[in-house]
């Protein structure tokens, strides 16, 4: 008794049916459990979460900011490398007007620094303290300079100066440099040493707008705007959208907490002051002592309506997950045996017939994998018996091709022993039968299809005997073959009927000595057979129809010999090889054979 009598067969639409009636039930009753509780967990975590990471995103977009004027800095310091050496590199304009401070000088850091400025949309200025014995640069591209001030003799610039620090940030504050009223900024000082000696030189300070941290608050929502703050590692405010509580502790103003307790431990949490509950997410700077705050009360998003609001998305949600994940499931239980036959099917059209996966489903699915199997065995030896057919009837056609060499050259030959009886050389005669006797023993033997290329070269230098005494040695051949591709198999007999077109079409006529190249070589993947004649060449209809005798395989007045040879070397090797021709009135012939090369034959054709 087979598997197949013992399990009924079941429709795939029966097994549909099962699949969604049997998991209906599981979204209603996940809808019905659903709580108060949970949703409000939920809830407070996404907000969390949400503040989290717009208080990273906010520290990533003021830090790189930061960075870029830290960098602009050590940039107009140093040059564009400050790692190259002194020798190297010699356009330094701050180095130069801080060692010389004359009007050219001058002249040039003023432009090269207001060019950094304006490339930052004006949100800064730059001050250069000259500590050389020269004068100082104050540029600002709109805020007017107080000359009367400089920062040298503040506290600041003193511990600076003092301090092993090579840049330092300042948290928010007046700047006293500028006579703009409640101007506050950011400043970052830069210590500038002689690239030469390595003495401290000068210092230049970076006065940077608070303003500019708007790029972070104007795109927060409008309710974030006023709940986002930036701290120090004193906790006093750099940055907050009410400029009155700039410079204040944070604990004291914004989120008032016990005396001595911190705001937040962790990156978010839920923090009570002043009787509210507040969720708070922090983000500390990667390369300053400064940190960012957000904060929202928690009643604002906790009311009952936006909760009831949120437990039906998120149920609907739940029902479509449901849904998309059954859906998902049944479709890849039905069509996992249909995507087993398809790669069966793929292992056929490869010629693969043998290499299948067994399909165990009962149902149309098994039926149809069950007479593709019994397909493919009849394909297999329709297959077969094809290629032996297919062999059997190329082997026929090279030998059918191959035969209708020996009487195109034969009857030539006949012709010229003819002719020179008739001129009474005898001594020639002998010459010629010797030659002659050669050919035929080299085209009429049956050893196989390929011989070496120094068999080839030999059947024509035969050839030629009997040719140069018909035209009184008018004929030389000249070949250039490197000796490593003397002993190639190469099809029989594709040289000399390219060569006797060259005697007869292109050298028989002409009245010069005739000369006729072979060259053999290696370019790229193929090797490349060269016969090149200095005859009288063809016209260019006359190329055009041997060119389409090549490519018709029914056969063409044109050109015999060329087209029997072009016909064995594709049988041999395939369609991509074979015989090319170029050829222009006066300037001679070029046949050019192509054969593939291997790996062991690398080089350079010699012509």
């Amino acid at each position: 008794m087979t598997m197949r009598s013992v399990f009924p067969f079941v429709s795939i639409k029966a097994k549909l049916l099962i699949i969604f009636l049997s998991g209906i039930l599981i979204p209603l009753l996940t809808m019905t459990l659903n709580s108060y509780h949970t949703s409000q967990s939920l809830l407070e975590r996404k907000y969390s979460d949400l503040l989290l990471d717009i208080a990273s995103q906010s520290t990533i977009r003021i830090g790189e900011f930061l960075r870029e004027m830290e960098t602009l800095t050590l940039v107009a310091s140093y040059g564009m490398n400050s790692y190259v050496s002194a020798s190297s590199h010699e356009d330094y304009p701050i180095q130069d007007y801080l060692r010389d401070d004359g009007d050219l000088n001058e002249s040039i850091v003023y432009r090269m620094l207001m060019n950094y400025i304006l490339m930052k949309d004006r949100v800064f200025s730059v001050y250069l303290y000259n500590l050389n014995g020269g004068k100082d640069i104050y540029i600002s591209a709109h805020h007017p300079i107080n000359y009367n001030y400089s920062a040298v003799h503040e506290t600041w610039f003193q511990q600076f100066l003092q301090s092993d620090q090579k840049v330092a940030l300042m948290s928010t504050g007046p700047d006293p440099q500028v006579r703009t009223e409640n101007h506050l900024a950011i400043l970052q000082a830069r210590k500038i040493f002689d690239i030469h000696n390595g003495k401290l030189i000068g210092v230049m300070v970076v006065s940077i707008d608070v303003s500019f941290m708007n790029i972070v608050h104007d795109l927060l929502q409008e309710g974030l705007r006023s709940r986002f703050a930036v701290v120090d590692e004193h906790q006093r405010i750099i940055y907050h959208a009410d400029t009155s509580l700039i410079g204040r502790p944070f604990a004291d103003t914004v989120l008032p907490v016990d005396k001595g307790d911190p705001v937040l431990t962790g990156e978010r949490g839920i923090v009570r002051s002043q009787d509210v509950d507040y969720i708070v997410a922090k983000s500390a700077f990667y390369n300053f002592p400064w940190t960012t705050y957000f904060y929202m009360p928690l009643h604002e998003v906790s009311a009952e309506g936006a909760i009831m609001k949120q437990n039906l998305i998120i149920l609907a949600l739940l029902m479509l997950l449901f849904s998309v994940l059954l859906f998902w499931y049944s479709s890849s239980f039905i069509t996992r045996p249909i995507k087993r036959l398809m790669h069966n099917m793929t292992f056929v059209e490869m010629g693969q017939f043998d290499a299948f996966t067994t399909i165990r489903s009962r149902d149309e699915i098994g039926l149809l994998s069950h007479r593709f199997h019994q397909m493919s065995a009849e394909l297999k030896q329709l297959v077969e018996r094809i290629q032996q057919e297919e062999g059997e009837k190329a082997a026929a056609e090279i030998r059918a091709l191959q035969s209708q060499i020996n009487p195109h050259f034969l009857y030539n030959t006949l012709g010229s022993i003819k002719w020179i009886a008739s001129m009474q050389r005898a001594h020639k005669i002998v010459d010629m039968t010797e030659a002659l006797i050669s050919l035929l023993r080299y085209a009429t033997r049956h050893e196989g299809f390929m011989v070496s290329v120094r068999e080839e070269l030999g059947n024509i230098h035969n050839y030629m005997t009997i040719q140069n005494v018909r035209y009184y040695n008018r004929m030389t051949i000249v070949t250039d073959i490197d000796e490593g591709l003397l002993d190639y198999q190469v099809p029989k007999l594709i040289l000399q009927p390219l060569v006797e077109n060259a005697i007869f079409h292109g050298l028989a006529e002409s009245e010069d000595e005739g000369i006729i190249a072979i060259r053999m070589g290696q370019v790229g993947d193929v090797i490349e057979i060269k016969i090149c004649d200095n005859g009288i060449g063809m016209e260019a209809d006359t190329l055009a129809a041997l060119e389409e005798s090549l490519s018709d395989r029914r056969g063409s007045d044109h050109g015999i010999g060329v087209q029997n040879v072009h016909r064995r070397i594709q049988l041999h090797f395939g369609s991509n090889y074979g015989v090319a021709i170029t050829s222009k009135p006066g300037e001679g012939t070029t046949c050019t054979i192509t054969i593939p090369g291997g790996e062991h034959w690398r080089g350079k054709m010699p012509c």
